[in-house]
């Protein structure tokens, strides 16, 4: 090969640069009438990277129903029931997984988000500001499985969401006409 053509191919890597990496995409996938949330869902992911000093990858969101996510807990940690959020961070055995974007899935049961606002008396969209935050901590890396982890997971949801009001008031804007459209169109 030409010294020339060896030195252009020498330019070229397959290792990826960190300043070159664009911020990737936040996509949420809703039901019908829910569209208005992905906007303040993205907020609140980027709020909990930024306060976990971590970048933004691919991070995909689905809010679903029971049914859905008590088959991925089936599927994917063999326990058979429906469970309020799971998450599926696609680098977190990296060695180098804690210094990479971010990038995984969410999947959000919005009964389970109902349920739980109500036995904790809080707002829908606190509710799923919670779940939202708690999956994307286990995106980052964090767990609970420990009574100490979960301590530490508790205080920075905690913080986390202390700070989130626009985006909480959003998501409580946009359920609230998501239950009023439903029960119009209930009653037709």
């Amino acid at each position: 090969m030409a010294p020339s053509r060896r030195a252009n191919l020498s330019r070229l890597s397959a290792v990826p640069v960190a300043d070159t990496i664009a911020n990737m995409a936040i996509s949420v996938t809703a039901p019908r009438g829910l569209a208005g949330v992905a906007g303040p869902l993205r907020a609140l992911i980027r709020r909990v990277l930024e306060t976990e000093g971590r970048r933004i990858g691919e991070i995909g969101v689905v809010l679903a129903d029971d049914a859905l996510l008590r088959q991925l807990n089936r599927d994917w940690r063999g326990i058979d029931r429906a469970t309020d959020v799971i998450s599926f961070a696609y680098d977190e055995h990296e060695a180098d997984a804690s210094g990479r974007p971010v990038r995984g899935d969410l999947a959000l049961s919005l009964d389970r988000m109902r349920e739980q606002a109500r036995r904790y008396r809080v707002t829908a969209g606190a509710e799923l500001a919670r779940l939202v935050t708690h999956g994307t901590l286990h995106l980052c890396g964090h767990d609970h499985a420990k009574p100490a982890e979960r301590a530490a997971m508790r205080a920075r949801e905690t913080r986390i969401l202390r700070a989130t009001d626009a985006p909480v008031r959003a998501l409580d804007r946009v359920l609230a006409r998501a239950r009023a459209l439903s029960a119009r169109v209930g009653e037709t």
